[in-house]
């Protein structure tokens, strides 16, 4: 793979045009200034197509509006490769249509000291849980970023939790987990499942995001246990699903955005 990571789903999830993309990003994020207030050690954000869960991100993302971010450690899910642990991929950057995004190769380094996490480039190709929050993180922070992506496969919330803490770092690191809500089920359904799982992400309760959930149940299941730890707490800032935003009721899909702090 070359140095560059390419964007895999520019035009499909999100416009590949930088100003197309910019108006609807700052459009997200400044609907959702409402529900500002300090900045967050971390955020849950969705990672469906921009018409689908992009103002649900922007209710999240509002809250990072201009702050010092100098890392960014984001966990999302594998959806096109089998992976039996962590991955990081092998390249330098991710390109994005708005400039692109350099990986930390020193904390990148420390992570792959754990012999549960490897450098697999496939499991990054085609992802796009990572690559639909770059945008939105460049738009948001004023300064560069370094980011230190892993798509969490069949890794345990321990596991993921290891890596987390080694990366935790100060107020200058901010962590992401990219995670849709439950899949595929009547609206009146998935709102009362989705209800509860932010009932328990507010309440830190790890063995209350259950099997089925949400796609990255085992990342949002090792921040609960780190926020525990750390004295943080949790708060719901925007929980809808694709019956909201741009589909029908028939099989819906939930997006919730939940910021730590």
């Amino acid at each position: 793979m070359s140095a560059m990571r390419v964007a895999a789903v520019a035009g499909r999830f999100y416009p590949e045009d930088p100003a197309e993309l910019t108006a609807m990003v700052d459009a997200f994020v400044t609907a959702g200034t409402d529900a500002r207030g300090g900045v967050p050690k971390a955020i849950i954000v969705p990672h469906a197509g921009y018409p689908f869960s992009g103002s649900v991100a922007g209710t999240a993302y509002a809250r990072i509006l201009g702050a010092q971010i100098e890392r960014v450690v984001m966990f999302g899910p594998a959806h096109r490769w089998s992976v039996a642990g962590l991955a990081l991929p092998a390249a330098t950057a991710f390109a994005t249509p708005l400039g692109p995004v350099s990986i930390d190769a020193q904390a990148a380094a420390r992570a792959l000291q754990y012999d549960f996490v490897e450098t697999i480039d496939a499991a990054h190709r085609s992802e796009h849980a990572i690559e639909v929050q770059l945008p939105f993180l460049l738009r948001c922070l004023p300064r560069p970023f370094t980011l230190v992506p892993f798509v969490v496969g069949q890794a345990t919330p321990a596991q993921v939790g290891q890596v987390m803490d080694a990366l935790w770092g100060g107020p200058g690191t901010l962590i992401v987990v990219s995670s849709d809500l439950s899949h595929f089920h009547q609206y009146d359904t998935a709102r009362f499942l989705d209800a509860a799982t932010s009932a328990a992400i507010e309440s830190l309760s790890p063995r209350g995001v259950t099997d089925g959930s949400a796609c990255g149940r085992v990342a949002i299941q090792a921040l609960l246990t780190a926020a525990d730890q750390h004295g943080l707490a949790a708060h719901t800032v925007d929980q809808r699903n694709s019956g909201d935003t741009a589909g029908g009721r028939d099989e819906v899909v939930g997006y919730g955005a939940y910021v730590f702090g």
